[in-house]
């Protein structure tokens, strides 16, 4: 159910029929979960940002970005610095927009483990919604390792079976052999049609994604994997507020950074 200031809200002949905004639209009005917004412009810009997560969960498919973990991790030097612990630290005097978009247009030249991707994917899904001017602005500092994200990106973990196109979920591999701990589990991005785009594994059926982490698992495994309740998100209504913004200087935030050195974990396992 959609709520638009407070009243209940259907006209979803706004956005084109077989349009992914009005796919989206039709999913949250079927739900039983209260999305609420003050203007049609913060439901507007949150379809978009959604929409455009999921093109950029495909195009990543469709790269030649590889899947490895924090220690054989590597990337573009003309746009990062790879720290020690598997990072890819933006280099001074490199616009964000540059180096983000590179990841795609030289995906050869990158490898990373699957939460990175995510945020990759959402850092891009950004940069196509609110234009470089105003993502240089706000995204100075990226530092892509795991869940760590610049605090304008807002993402929060929530637990729900509540899923909508352009959420990330997490599949739990419980046995995973701990010789390949990168398949502990897979952060996976909902593409909307029954199946999910997880870097390292594909766009795959959540049946097909359960299978595959079995086969990873440690000898004698007894549990099987499963599609988790955790759920990421970023946070839609504060970038809707940062796409109206009119500031013309250079922002800087204080970002606290855990290395941890396990790929593949949960949003949840990172922020708490």
């Amino acid at each position: 159910m959609i709520q638009l200031a407070g009243m209940p809200f259907q006209q979803g002949e706004l956005w084109l029929p077989g349009s992914i905004e009005r796919m989206i639209f039709q999913r949250m009005i079927e739900d039983t979960v209260i999305y609420s917004y003050q203007s049609i412009g913060e439901l507007s810009f949150e379809l978009k940002l959604r929409k455009n997560i999921l093109l950029r969960a495909r195009a990543m498919n469709q790269s030649n970005v590889r899947f490895e973990s924090f220690s054989k991790s590597f990337c573009n030097p003309q746009y990062w610095h790879l720290t020690k612990s598997g990072g890819f630290l933006l280099l001074n005097g490199v616009k964000p927009s540059d180096a983000i978009q590179d990841i795609y247009t030289n995906s050869s030249q990158y490898a990373f483990e699957c939460a990175t991707a995510i945020l990759i994917i959402y850092y891009h899904a950004v940069l196509n919604v609110l234009g470089e001017s105003l993502f240089n602005q706000f995204f100075q500092n990226i530092y892509l390792y795991g869940w760590h994200a610049d605090p304008d990106l807002g993402i929060n973990a929530t637990y729900t079976t509540h899923l909508l196109p352009g959420d990330v979920v997490y599949f739990n591999n419980p046995d995973f052999d701990p010789r390949t701990p990168y398949w502990r589990g897979e952060n996976a991005v909902v593409l909307g049609d029954d199946s999910f785009f997880g870097h390292g594994l594909g766009i795959l059926t959540a049946e097909q994604m359960i299978h595959s982490l079995n086969q990873v698992r440690k000898p004698g495994a007894n549990q099987i994997a499963y599609l988790t309740n955790k759920i990421g998100r970023p946070s839609f209504t504060y970038l809707a507020k940062l796409s109206i913004s009119q500031l013309g200087y250079s922002v800087y935030k204080y970002q606290q950074i855990f290395h941890h050195n396990e790929s593949s974990v949960p949003i949840d396992r990172y922020m708490f």
